[in-house]
């Protein structure tokens, strides 16, 4: 597995092309769906930085913290987790989640807020390299993915670059239904 420095290298790569393609479509198009049962182009970025902040870095904490969220250290990914790490990538297979109020991320208000978003994911992920020792903690405490089963907390940080890049194929389709 990569070390943390180079995740958050491509990682931060994997945002740039987020605030180029941001930069490109205007909140019309970011605000587009196809159907109600789709995601816009907006929603998908909410769900990104929704799911980095609340749930990917969360449990990061609560791995390093080793508190109530935490399984022992012998739980095991399950073998989708296991084919995902291996990988270092989630199959290029489209997961459809039916729509709900728990899942489906909120319209975004702005473009700004979407660009603040991702910033904010970055810069949280920079002060967990600069001041986290997860390489430490790769072996310590885990959290439970729902489908990727037992997580440490170098594990929860890569999957979140896994998580954006995965991205990019949703991006691409509905920008091709944008006709861009």
């Amino acid at each position: 597995m990569r070390s943390t420095h180079e995740v958050l290298q491509s990682f931060e790569t994997t945002v740039e092309r987020y605030m180029a393609e941001l930069g490109q479509l205007d909140m019309e198009e970011l605000l587009r769906k196809e159907n109600e049962e789709e995601w816009s182009i907006g929603q998908m970025h909410m769900h990104l930085i929704q799911s980095a902040l609340f749930m990917q870095l969360r449990n990061i904490d609560h791995c390093l913290d080793s508190n109530e969220h935490t399984v022992h250290s012998d739980e095991m990914k399950t073998e989708l987790g296991s084919q995902v790490f291996e990988a270092e990538q989630f199959p290029p297979v489209r997961v459809k989640v039916p729509a709900s109020p728990q899942y489906t991320p909120l319209q975004p208000e702005s473009k700004e807020q979407l660009a603040q978003g991702l910033q904010q994911v970055v810069d949280r992920m920079r002060s967990t390299v600069a001041v986290l020792a997860l390489e430490e903690a790769a072996t310590g405490s885990k959290v439970l993915h729902p489908r990727l089963g037992a997580l440490n907390a170098h594990e929860w940080f890569h999957l979140i670059e896994m998580h954006y890049k995965h991205h990019f194929l949703q991006l691409d389709r509905l920008k091709m239904n944008l006709g861009k």
